[in-house]
């Protein structure tokens, strides 16, 4: 059995704890292909839209004759093949969304913390009582494990930016939330809004004790 390290608020080592089996299983490739690509699809917005030959301004009054030219036949300048005219097969406004098995869901999320625990990029987090929203306490934290926690640049145009640390709490947690507002490198997510991409796109994964047991009962197959 695997152990993880346990770190206080501080960043020092308190202990370790084992990891549990469900995190211990030989990351699924395909799978985690599979969940990002349906992650990424439900977030399009689908708005895309072109013209049709209906729909653009142009006349309707017919080019010339219908024989004895030796051109094609037309019946406007609104057809496709003119500058002006409407777009053939043009994408349309849809939902780019498609549902997912939730055991495939359930398999890609313990593909992705396995990966991480394997890779030594996983830690337990004893616990984190902020009374008021406090960066200097979670920069300081972060700064202490020695994680980098400054974003990659960016690759293509439009990409998002890659986090450095991703902080799990049991539940919702705004006074996390705020206090790594101005801290470009690190993320807060609770446990019951995991996903795959979240995970993948940030390098260390924190959770916090409390947190570990939910995850475990949410990814189990």
């Amino acid at each position: 059995m695997s152990m993880v390290t346990v770190y206080d608020a501080q960043g020092k080592q308190v202990g370790e704890v084992p990891l549990p089996p469900v995190l211990e299983a030989k990351p699924h490739t395909a799978v985690l292909h599979e969940a990002l690509l349906w992650q990424l699809a439900g977030r399009r917005r689908g708005t895309h839209s072109t013209l049709s030959r209906g729909m653009v301004d142009r006349s309707t009054r017919k080019l010339y004759r219908q024989k004895g030219t030796g051109r094609a036949r037309h019946g406007g300048r609104g057809a496709g093949l003119f500058v002006g005219g409407g777009i053939i097969f043009g994408p349309t406004p849809r939902d780019h969304g498609y549902r997912l098995a939730r055991r495939v869901r359930r398999l890609a999320l313990r593909s992705a913390l396995a990966a991480r625990a394997a890779a030594g990029q996983f830690a337990v987090l004893d616990r984190l009582d902020l009374e008021a929203p406090k960066t200097k306490v979670l920069a300081g934290l972060v700064r202490a494990l020695g994680w980098a926690a400054s974003p990659q640049k960016r690759g293509r145009a439009g990409s998002r930016r890659r986090h450095g640390v991703l902080l799990i709490t049991a539940a919702p947690d705004q006074t996390a939330t705020r206090s790594a507002a101005n801290l470009p490198g690190l993320r807060v997510l609770p446990a019951t809004a995991l996903n795959v991409h979240d995970i993948l796109a940030c390098e260390h994964v924190l959770v916090t004790r409390e947190a570990l047991g939910r995850i475990t009962e949410a990814v189990a197959p």
